[in-house]
């Protein structure tokens, strides 16, 4: 359950980055500064938080010996995941970007093939070839079922134009961050803990970061005080805790794809906690009893999600054992 727990916990501060984002739309800024200003601030924070653990050495000598997976793993990872996110505020509330987003659910679980799990026989260790958890997959469509009676009623008011700019780029997104996220556990291959991973993806998409700054001074010059401010609060919020909560509880099922997209399902949580932040923070309107229902299914898909990952691990300690 711990794993569960800090993925719903991931979950509560992921949503500040839809909420807080949308707002700064609201306010005119850019979304070129949203994105780039948050992976900035997260480098001193985690520097810091990795260098009073002592563990920057191994860090440093982990991305030397493997720079161009790092830089393109770590690109793909946060790069194609959190840009395309800042992007789609510019186009639709943060409601519908949360709602979107949960598509990583399905996303991670359709990766599964491209990736090898660790299975333990009597004659120790193997390692096999992914395969799609199709009873947690139909899970995960319990809760994007949820996620879509909740915003049925308002998304019946979005132009093609909102669906397409505020859609699409949050579908890649969704596929970009467990793809990016996965791929660095492989590189890594457990030497290194969740907050030197962090930091070393950070520093490793730097360099899009840093192209795309000089584009946003070019385009529309530097970012306003406010943004700059709600930038530094999503950074610690959602790139610093949240991340570094999620990419914990991911690496307590690193090589189990089963649990793994158990674990990844309990980011559907942020649609909840967006919506409410969104409710008290944007006042927005509250949700409708047909969106309640929606809340329910949510909730509920995701027990059921758990439950089957779980008794599903369950059988195979058994099978092992016998």
């Amino acid at each position: 359950m711990r794993p569960i727990i800090l993925g719903v916990f991931a979950a509560f501060f992921f949503a500040f980055t839809f909420i807080l984002n949308r707002s700064m739309d609201l306010a005119g800024g850019s979304w070129i500064w949203s994105a780039s200003l948050r992976y900035f601030f997260m480098v001193p924070f985690l520097f810091l938080i990795v260098l009073s653990r002592k563990n920057l050495r191994p860090l440093l000598v982990e991305m030397k010996s493997r720079p161009t997976s790092w830089i393109i793993w770590s690109t793909v990872g946060f790069g194609l995941f959190y840009g395309p996110i800042c992007f789609s505020a510019a186009y639709a509330p943060g409601w519908l970007i949360a709602a979107t987003w949960q598509v990583t659910i399905i996303s991670g679980s359709l990766l599964a093939p491209l990736f090898y799990e660790t299975i333990l026989t009597k004659k120790g260790p193997i390692k096999i070839r992914g395969k799609i958890p199709y009873k947690g997959l139909l899970m995960s469509m319990i809760i994007l079922l949820g996620i879509i009676l909740i915003q049925l009623e308002q998304a019946n008011h979005l132009s093609f134009l909102t669906v397409s700019l505020g859609v699409v780029p949050v579908l890649i997104a969704s596929f970009a961050y467990p793809l990016g996220n996965r791929k660095m556990m492989e590189v890594c291959g457990g030497r290194l803990d969740v907050f030197q991973r962090v930091l070393g993806m950070t520093i490793a998409s730097l360099p899009l970061w840093i192209i795309l700054s000089i584009y946003g001074v070019i385009d529309g010059g530097l970012p306003s005080m406010g943004q700059t401010i709600q930038s530094g609060l999503v950074a610690i919020t959602s790139g610093v805790i949240a991340t570094i909560l999620f990419f914990q509880a991911t690496d307590l099922v690193r090589g189990n794809m089963q649990r793994l997209a158990a674990v990844e399902a309990t980011q559907s949580m942020e649609v909840l906690f967006a919506l409410l932040g969104e409710v008290y923070i944007l006042n927005s309107e509250l949700p409708t009893k047909l969106s309640w229902i929606g809340i329910l299914l949510v909730m509920g898909g995701m027990l059921l999600h758990s439950y089957v990952s779980q008794r599903k691990e369950l059988s195979k300690d058994q099978t092992v054992s016998a």
